[in-house]
């Protein structure tokens, strides 16, 4: 790299924290680092244009989890590990909330429900029975009834009768939170370099050497914040998570709000500028979807439009306006892993697809392993 002397005194000398990543968690944890360490030196390093996980192509839920995936994390977790997972992200989705303010990420309180298909007996049945058990669970933290059983009212084809709401969930324009926390970090002097990779790293008795391939540089800290590509970094029990996601053309008179959960969670859909985005399908192809490549399969693209020509939109005329696809960190647990790795070295990743509700949060709790 054919750096000047300026270019190395401003961007690459004295360091104090070296953040890579610069999605939801990465842009809060340096927020967090310049709150607690006034005149540090905060870089943030991010490989793709944009952040490029799934913190600018996230369909901008603010949920914590539909009532047919709290049946299935109650399978695999314990009830307390469950309701300790919902309290961080209802918690998380507050600290975005104040953080940001509900005008600036447009926050938009119309509730979230839970569709069935036809075919789906057996979890419909499950949802409907265990629903007062779930909202008893739930009760402690929201002081109130969660889940409710009610009749369709937006004439989808192809679902069962009833429908589950849950009038705490609510959507956000993920672009503009991402653009308020870029400009945030901006105001508070945090330089963010993009298309900038780090390849490893080696850490040393006072720093940490960061390798850019042709390029390093010496920081004080290194703070991983890259979720689904964390990986091969971190050592960590972290697998990729490719989300697939197409948006429809502007339809008029769009009777359609709210967001939307079908299939456990493996299919979501909501409003947004009288449009309909739909996203999901992993669970056709869980090995293929495993990957850090960004693209569209043939295979879910065809599942997506058949699920919005057959039941989302059946009487609409539409046209498909655009596609895209994320990649999230899944594991074999739901609990976020914010952890010191070594000496100077430390990373917050897994977020399981709730990147919006527990990011601010994972990212102060990064921040705050810092001493």
């Amino acid at each position: 790299m054919n750096f000047s002397y300026w270019e190395l005194k401003n961007w690459f000398t004295t360091i104090d924290f070296t953040i890579v990543g610069s999605g939801i968690v990465g842009l809060n944890c340096a927020l967090a680092l310049r709150e607690k360490f006034p005149e540090s030196k905060i870089l943030i390093l991010e490989k793709g244009i944009l952040p490029q996980g799934a913190s600018t192509k996230n369909a901008g839920f603010a949920c914590f989890g539909s009532i047919s995936e709290i049946i299935d994390d109650l399978k695999s977790h314990s009830e307390e590990e469950v309701k300790q997972l919902i309290s961080k992200r209802w918690n998380g989705l507050h600290l975005l909330r104040k953080n940001l303010g509900d005008e600036t990420i447009d926050f938009k309180p119309y509730g979230g429900y839970e569709l069935f298909l036809t075919k789906d007996e057996s979890t419909y049945n499950e949802c409907l029975q265990k629903l007062p058990f779930i909202n008893e669970l739930l009760k402690p933290l929201f002081r109130n009834d969660v889940f409710a059983k009610e009749v369709d009212r937006f004439d989808f084809h192809g679902i069962k009768e009833y429908v589950v709401f849950n009038p705490f969930e609510a959507q956000i324009d993920t672009g503009k939170m991402m653009n308020a926390l870029l400009q945030k970090a901006i105001v508070n002097n945090i330089l963010i370099l993009n298309q900038v990779e780090v390849t490893s790293y080696l850490e040393k008795k006072d720093s940490v050497e960061v390798d850019l391939g042709d390029f390093s540089f010496s920081t004080k800290k290194v703070l991983f914040a890259t979720n689904g590509f964390a990986g091969k970094l971190t050592n960590n029990e972290v697998k990729p998570a490719r989300a697939q996601v197409l948006i429809t053309e502007p339809i008029s008179n769009l009777d359609i709000k709210g967001t939307f959960h079908l299939d456990k969670g493996y299919y979501y859909f909501r409003n947004i500028d009288n449009r309909i985005l739909l996203g999901g399908g992993r669970n056709l192809a869980f090995e293929e979807e495993t990957t850090t490549q960004l693209g569209q399969t043939e295979l879910i693209q065809n599942r997506l439009e058949e699920l919005l020509k057959e039941v989302i939109l059946p009487n609409t005329d539409y046209k498909i306006a655009h596609r895209w696809s994320g990649i999230m960190g899944l594991g074999s647990a739901k609990k976020p892993i914010v952890e010191q790795l070594s000496d100077h070295v430390y990373c917050g990743v897994r977020l399981g697809g709730m990147g919006v509700a527990i990011g601010s949060l994972i990212g102060q709790e990064l921040a705050d392993l810092v001493k």
